[in-house]
């Protein structure tokens, strides 16, 4: 027996749901899905860079001090948009300390974490290791304590030929080739009190206009995101966002969201069922952005980057935040926030990205916070590695992530949450790619299969490719040092395409992945 969802034992099963019915138009496309929502986060934060990343004393080290065996499973998330150096550490930062011969680098005490901060890894690294494993670098510039000036100067040092004074200071730390960084964000949660530099709504807007202007004198052509409400549960949210939009102008490409799932539940159902809020969230942004481009006269209105979202609840860094500055320094690179997830978060994890697909016309960038030790996919514990459930929920998306999205349209079974309304059992999400089609549905019902039939119009189905599912014997199995594969998702059988129509049976809390091949 499993434990109770609701304080009461049930089965892993207890029969089979009638079917849900999905029906999808090849025509009626939402947006194209921009492979930048599969982007990750590196933040010099307990032990995500150090012990995580960069661990020179490993056995799994390469030339560069980075450990292949994390290096490995996180190609394995064909992850894109990776954003450093923070997050809260960026608000403190000089990037000045962590550039040029290592030996001459300062050891600081990092004020957003109360850590000592070694600076071995800085942006050069940051660089050429994204360079090398295919990522879309996304810096963030320091508006705590920094200047426009400064923002101005890092993008210079990144981007500026030589034969100028940053560009040539970039050439002899060993890099004579612009790494041309396009993306940019102004600053970190600059409206949150327990942010280094935390300020007004238009203080920071006079900052970060100022920023991107020095950053954009150097670099014309890249692309900015503003801080919006680092919390939708704070009181000024969304009137921040309105107004960080309407005194930046119209040269803002894209504003930043933020966005934990906190769980405050027992009931899976409900607990499954935090896409809505994701969803809910997105929708007052979406109105936000409207009402302040159709008031201001833009032709271009900006886009959402959901550039921080995980599930976070076991963890909480509360001494942390209370003040910026603890009397106790933790030394380097101490244990932070190192979540264990179940099969119940993985599935959470899936409902924000089928929350980013239903959006994929303004969610145009998200990142996983973080990618190793730190609320990750991935623990590191000396030299051993453990994958976590949220790898594989995350790798399944982001391996059919080519194509459209198409709206959803389903019937099928559904239940009531209290205060939340009716809710339909399978949470479906679909793209539509080169002669193939992508389908995404997780079952949040814990204890019943849940069949689901699948029609295509304007093209035809007709066959089955790789279909997988991620599940366990308990929806709060998790992957353990002595017990690493328990939640690994594995192949779905009993897939079928009949006259151009597809059928699967979702075991209970799951997350299936089907791949159909469609006719062109």
């Amino acid at each position: 027996m499993s434990p109770a969802r609701d304080g009461k034992e049930m089965s892993a099963t207890d029969g089979v749901r009638r079917a849900t019915t999905v029906t999808l138009d090849a025509a009626d496309r939402i947006a194209d899905v921009d492979p930048r929502v599969f982007g990750g986060f590196l933040e010099h934060m307990g032990r995500c860079v150090y012990e995580g990343v960069y661990e020179p004393t490993s056995r799994h080290a390469d030339e560069y001090g980075c450990r292949t065996d994390v290096l490995e499973q996180l190609v394995r998330l064909q992850m894109t948009a990776v954003r450093y150096p923070g997050g809260n550490f960026v608000s403190g930062y000089d990037w000045r300390d962590g550039i040029g011969p290592k030996a001459n680098r300062p050891v600081r005490v990092d004020r957003a974490w109360s850590n000592l901060e070694s600076n071995q890894f800085g942006t050069d690294e940051f660089l050429q290791l994204a360079d090398r494993m295919g990522w879309t670098p996304m810096m963030a510039v320091n508006l705590g304590t920094g200047t426009p000036e400064s923002a101005g100067e890092l993008v210079a040092y990144c981007n500026a030929p030589t034969g100028t004074p940053l560009g040539d200071e970039r050439a002899a730390n060993g890099h004579p080739d612009p790494y041309d960084v396009d993306l940019w964000c102004l600053g970190n949660e600059m409206d949150g009190p327990w942010q280094i530099g935390h300020t007004t709504v238009e203080e920071y807007t006079r900052r970060a206009r100022e920023a991107a202007a020095c950053m954009r004198d150097v670099s014309p052509g890249i692309e900015v995101v503003a801080c919006g409400s680092s919390d939708p549960n704070l009181r000024h949210f969304p009137s921040w966002d309105r107004k960080v939009l309407a005194g930046f102008g119209p040269g803002l490409d894209h504003l930043s969201v933020h966005r934990y799932a906190r769980k405050l539940t027992r009931d899976t159902r409900r607990w499954l069922s935090f896409g809505r809020i994701v969803d809910a969230q997105i929708d007052q942004l979406r109105a936000v952005l409207a009402d302040v481009a159709h008031a201001e006269g833009w032709e271009h209105t900006p886009t959402l980057s959901f550039d921080e979202w995980n599930v976070w609840y076991r963890t909480m860094p509360t001494s942390l935040l209370k003040t910026r500055l603890p009397a106790k320094v933790n030394g380097f690179a101490p244990p932070l926030i190192e979540e264990v997830y179940t099969l119940e978060d993985a599935l959470v994890v899936a409902g924000f990205l089928n929350s980013f697909l239903r959006n994929a016309d303004l969610v145009r960038i998200a990142n996983i916070a973080q990618i190793v030790n730190v609320i990750a996919p991935l623990l590191t514990k000396g030299d051993d590695l453990l994958v976590q459930s949220i790898h594989d929920a995350f790798r399944m998306f982001s391996e059919r992530r080519a194509g459209d999205s198409l709206r959803v349209v389903q019937q099928g079974p559904t239940f009531d949450l209290w205060r939340a309304g009716t809710q339909p059992v399978l949470d479906v999400t679909s793209v539509l790619g080169d002669g193939e089609l992508h389908v995404m549905a997780v079952n949040r019902d814990p204890r019943r299969s849940a069949p689901l039939q699948v029609e295509l119009v304007g093209r035809r189905l007709v066959g089955v490719g790789d279909c997988e599912v991620l599940t366990a014997d308990d929806p709060r199995a998790r992957n353990t040092w002595s017990d690493p594969d328990r939640v690994r998702a594995r192949p779905l059988t009993g897939v079928t395409v009949t006259d151009g129509s597809a059928e699967a049976v979702l075991p209970p809390c799951s997350l299936a992945a089907l791949t159909l091949r469609a006719s062109d």
